[in-house]
């Protein structure tokens, strides 16, 4: 992890447990669904790819260039980490949304 980034490191690396779970959390109460994992995790993904338009605002300069390689790189490797169940918190909130629903 390079220092400069270490603001957009942490985020990326809450992004799944604080946004995206919530997001899709409430995608299925309205769908009304109770999804299996596999279903949980790529919809938990898909929110975390919403991050990709925010990092496309920052401008268009080398330092920023760098800056966004380095963000889609770290999102891209949770977003794995998601798919793969290797996310503790993701599979936590699936467990708990399907067993208290």
């Amino acid at each position: 992890m390079r220092d400069e980034f270490f603001e957009v490191d942490r985020l990326i690396e809450e992004h799944a447990k604080l946004y995206s779970t919530a997001c899709a959390t409430a995608w299925f109460r309205i769908e009304k669904k109770k999804p299996d994992l596999h279903e949980y995790r790529a919809k938990v993904a898909q929110f975390m790819r919403h991050f990709e338009y925010t990092i496309s605002m920052f401008p268009e300069t080398p330092d920023a260039e760098t800056f966004k390689e380095h963000a889609r790189k770290a999102l891209e490797a949770e977003i794995a980490k998601v798919l793969a169940g290797e996310n503790n918190d993701v599979e936590k909130r699936h467990k708990y949304f399907v067993d208290y629903s």
